[in-house]
């Protein structure tokens, strides 16, 4: 037996309905590319990454998490959270191909093959099977158990089970609240090792990408379920509506947190959204009017959304020679766009004294998030 979905209030049916109107806006803007789409959707990936990992205590920062994405070595990041970190954007960009397959079918051995792609590098923790025993959830602060996962030879009916639901069960829910049931039965049943989180966060993605909601980097709630507020709320909402291991229908207050974060989440990555084609073309006047290249811009705006840039990064990004990056990063240095750090392969580019200044000034600029229950 399962955790049943909830019936919804008129307030979730507002909040819903909300929810897909802003979805339908950044579809409509989505619709038309531009050179900034492509930078935007790789760093709130990077984000997405960043928060389901930190979660579990994986920490990383964003520009080290899209240098793992790149291919190149992280500036802080240990080797151990580098290999999480490849390990969940494996998983990620797998999920992303199977929200497009024309054929498709939820079974217990994609689940598995995921997991263990996620953690394939802890051949200690039995990855991709079913755990062999009893599992316990403890807070990290107090070591205190808050939850315990059903018995080890109850979760493989319970997976079973879950499996046929995702296929034909509640199809008439909107795919956000079965996005959302989804991750909380798979997390309540626990059924591996380690990774169990991080599943149910990439299952939630999955199910959004099957119902058409197929920009999961504009769409996904892991960057806001990663910022630490709402971490601690993500784990008390999930004590107090599980109880334990006793499947119940009240499972509302878990449905109207992940619609929260969904429409919160919405809201920063629209102004985000605007923030970058302003920017973008603004990088395009000032590159215009300091002669540069138009290609330098992309590098003008990783700087501007991040920290730092590698000239890989660029290369790869611009399909260039590696004298043709370098020249074009000398350049940018010495008009006071970037500025280097480090030597030979440890080298990366800064925002330089024009850079942070722009940055400063979009820096003032407040964006107050509205509750979508709390309005008014």
């Amino acid at each position: 037996m399962l955790f049943g979905t909830p019936e919804l209030m008129r307030e979730d049916l507002a909040v819903l309905g909300e929810i897909e109107d802003m979805r339908r806006d950044l579809k409509y803007r989505l619709a038309e590319p531009h050179r900034w789409d492509g930078a935007l959707r790789k760093h709130l990936q990077a984000r997405a990454i960043q928060g389901s990992n930190s979660i579990e205590g994986y920490r990383a920062s964003v520009e080290d998490v899209e240098s793992i994405m790149s291919g190149d070595e992280p500036t802080d990041a240990t080797p151990s959270v580098t290999r999480e970190i490849l390990g969940y954007r494996q998983a990620l960009t797998y999920i992303g191909e199977l929200a497009r397959a024309s054929v498709f079918a939820y079974d217990a051995g994609l689940l598995h093959s995921l997991n263990f792609m996620m953690i394939g590098h802890h051949l200690n923790k039995s990855p991709g099977t079913v755990r062999p025993g009893g599992i316990y959830v403890r807070n990290s602060l107090t070591g205190e158990v808050v939850y315990e996962g059903p018995d080890a030879p109850d979760v493989p009916e319970l997976l079973g089970e879950l499996v046929a639901w995702l296929n034909t069960g509640d199809l008439d829910q909107p795919s956000y609240v079965r996005a959302a049931m989804a991750h909380f039965n798979l997390v309540s049943i626990h059924p591996w090792r380690d990774g169990n989180g991080r599943m149910s966060r990439a299952l939630q993605t999955l199910v959004l990408g099957r119902g058409q909601i197929l920009t999961p980097e504009f769409c996904s709630i892991e960057e806001w379920l990663g910022i630490q507020e709402n971490t601690v709320d993500y784990y008390r909402v999930l004590s107090d509506v599980r109880r334990g291991w006793t499947p119940h229908s009240d499972t509302l207050p878990w449905v109207r947190f992940c619609l929260r974060a969904h429409h919160m989440q919405a809201q920063r990555v629209r102004r985000r959204l605007a923030d970058a084609s302003e920017v973008w073309l603004l990088l395009e006047e000032k590159a215009e009017a300091d002669g540069l290249n138009t290609r330098c811009v992309s590098a003008m705006y990783q700087v501007f959304v991040s920290t730092r840039l590698r000239r890989t990064g660029y290369q790869q990004e611009e399909s260039l020679s590696q004298g043709q990056a370098t020249r074009d990063m000398r350049e940018l240095a010495e008009k006071g766009w970037l500025a280097s750090s480090g030597e030979t392969k440890a080298r990366f580019y800064a925002p330089g004294p024009r850079m942070l200044e722009l940055k400063a000034a979009y820096a003032q600029r407040i964006q107050v998030l509205v509750d979508p229950y709390r309005k008014g």
